[in-house]
């Protein structure tokens, strides 16, 4: 993605007319209910469309209960249109959402609760920049629970790993959705490369795998800091979505 794209999207982006969720009257305590509501293909229904979503709602309840009534940021890696972002503004009580995506120009929601932020997570140095300025700008040092729902390109989830999986809190989560996209397309294996399912499972057992991408060393702290691992199958056949929990 080269600058003169990025830059065209963010100016879309800024004077886009968009929906402030903060004065809209529709409340749920139902997290499926919230991103139907909002378009979220997370839902068991897909709103736009009127079929099956992804159903990855009741998996979030679940594994995010424990932050529900707590003060946590959000970092979420593909943001589309925002919508997901609205529902867990809605979702949480008190809650602040990042969202880094490539085409900000999709947003349709707004809220003082939500921070967007146009960027090719494949710039490094920008992705590091971006953070910076997060952490500064809201006196924080790391997320609480970080999101991957971006291309599902391998070497995108692989990225996603690498640069983001060291700025999450003890006792956080980091979910990729779609993690097994490379599996079933092609387009989404775009490298010659260990897929996500196996590296989980080698994670799990603390076995090195080989990858350009993610180091031994790397694979050494991710042995000692995650936890534990879930995965979950939603509605459609290809819909996987991974917890990795943190110590």
């Amino acid at each position: 993605m080269n600058f003169f794209s990025l830059f065209k999207r963010k100016l879309i982006y800024s004077i886009k007319k968009k929906k402030l969720i903060d004065k809209d009257n529709f409340k749920s305590t139902s997290l499926d209910e919230l991103f139907h509501h909002y378009g979220s293909d997370k839902a068991n229904l897909f709103k736009i469309s009127g079929k099956k979503g992804h159903g990855y709602s009741k998996f979030y309840e679940n594994k995010l209960e424990k932050f529900k009534n707590k003060k946590i940021n959000i970092l979420e890696i593909g943001s589309y249109s925002g919508a997901s972002a609205a529902a867990f503004v809605k979702y949480f009580s008190d809650v602040k959402v990042f969202c880094l995506d490539i085409n900000i120009s999709n947003f349709i929601y707004k809220s003082k609760n939500i921070d967007v932020y146009g960027i090719d997570i494949k710039d490094e140095i920008s992705v590091i920049d971006t953070l910076k300025k997060i952490y500064n700008l809201n006196q924080i040092n790391n997320f609480d629970i970080i999101i991957d729902d971006g291309s599902h390109n391998l070497s995108d989830i692989l990225l996603g790993i690498k640069i983001f999986f060291k700025h999450l809190k003890k006792e956080g989560i980091f979910i990729i959705e779609d993690f097994k996209h490379p599996n079933y397309y092609e387009y989404n294996r775009n490298i010659d490369h260990i897929l996500i399912d196996e590296i989980l499972k080698n994670i799990n057992e603390k076995k090195f795998f080989s990858s350009d991408i993610i180091t031994e060393d790397f694979q050494s702290s991710l042995f000692e800091s995650v936890e534990k691992i879930e995965t979950f199958k939603g509605n459609l056949s290809d819909s996987d979505i991974c917890f990795l929990s943190k110590k």
